[in-house]
C-alpha cells in the first residue's frame, strides 16, 4: 500500500490520511497515484459507506509541491503533463460524484489543489487556526483538481473571481462566513468533530444519502424537469429500502432508528 496515502476502514467510515507531513502533506506523483486508488476504493467498496478525507501532522494539504517544481527536472512533453494531471484530477471528481458523503477536515492549511480536493467534498470542517486559498496565481498556475468548477458552483462565479484572481488567504472564519466550510472548531476539537461527523454519516440512510447528493450534483447540469423526475425516481427507491422501514418504525416507537445502509 501507498504509504504517502493510509487508509483505515472502520465501522463503515473510510478515513483516507495524507502522510507527508514534513511537506505538509504537498502533492507529488506517489501521493496522488495514492489518492486516486483511496477515492476508488471509497467509491467501489461496498462496506465504505462514508468518507473522512485528511492530512497528517496538523495540516490538510498545501498543493503542488512548488519545491520539487522549482529543481528544475527535465521538462516532459505537453501531451505527457497533461494527461498526467489529468489522472490525478479524478481523485476530485471521484469524491465529489461517488454516492456516498465526504467529509473534509481542514487544519493547518488547505490552498491550491489541496483546496480544490476539500472543495470536491461534500462538507468540511475546519480548525480554528486554518489558513485558506486558492494560492494559483501566486505560483503562475491557473487552477486545477477542479477548484475553478467546485468555488463556482459553491459561491458563485463573482465571488470565485475574487478568490482566484486576488487569491487572499482566508481564516476559517472568514471561509466559513461566505460558505466555504461548514463548521470552524477550536484546533484541539478538529480531530473528534470531523471524526464524529464522518461517522454518523456512516452510520446513517447509505442509499438515501446517496440519492440526496446525487439529486444535489444533478442540480448543477440538469433542468428543472429532469431533476424532478431524478426525485421523484429516488423518492420512490428509498420507500422500498429496509432503512426507511426503519426509520418509519422508530418514528413510531419514539426512539432512534439503527440504520444498516439497505
Amino acid at each position: 500500500m501507498n504509504d504517502m496515502v493510509l487508509q483505515k476502514l472502520e465501522g463503515g467510515l473510510l478515513t483516507i490520511t495524507m502522510n507527508r507531513p514534513e511537506r505538509k502533506n504537498a502533492l507529488n506523483p506517489d501521493m496522488v497515484r495514492g489518492l486516486v486508488e483511496a477515492a476508488r476504493r471509497a467509491a467501489d467498496d461496498p462496506e465504505v459507506r462514508a468518507v473522512l478525507f485528511k492530512g497528517a501532522g496538523g495540516s490538510f494539504c498545501v498543493g503542488g509541491d512548488v519545491k520539487s517544481m522549482a529543481e528544475g527536472r527535465a521538462p516532459l512533453p505537453f501531451e505527457q503533463k497533461l494527461a498526467n494531471l489529468r489522472r490525478g484530477m479524478e481523485v476530485s471528481r471521484i469524491l465529489h460524484q461517488m454516492p456516498k458523503p465526504v467529509v473534509a477536515q481542514l487544519d493547518g492549511a488547505a490552498a491550491g489543489a489541496g483546496l480544490s480536493m476539500a472543495l470536491s467534498c461534500d462538507l468540511r470542517i475546519a480548525s480554528e487556526s486554518c489558513k485558506i486559498t486558492t494560492a494559483f496565481a501566486k505560483v503562475g498556475f491557473s487552477g486545477d483538481y477542479g477548484g475553478t468548477y467546485f468555488l463556482t458552483q459553491l459561491l458563485g462565479s463573482a465571488r470565485a473571481r475574487e478568490l482566484y484572481l486576488m487569491s487572499p488567504v482566508l481564516t476559517a472564519r472568514e471561509a466559513h462566513a461566505i460558505g466555504m466550510v461548514t463548521k470552524v472548531v477550536p484546533d484541539a476539537e478538529v480531530d473528534a468533530a470531523a471524526h464524529e461527523l464522518a461517522l454518523s454519516l456512516a452510520q446513517g440512510p447509505s442509499i438515501a444519502l446517496g440519492f440526496i447528493k446525487r439529486n444535489i450534483n444533478n442540480a448543477e447540469h440538469l433542468a428543472l424537469e429532469d431533476c424532478f423526475d431524478g426525485e421523484a425516481i429516488h423518492h420512490t427507491r428509498c420507500g422500498d429500502t429496509a432503512d426507511h422501514k426503519e426509520a418509519a418504525k422508530a418514528f413510531v416507537e419514539k426512539r432512534k432508528p439503527a440504520f444498516r445502509g439497505e
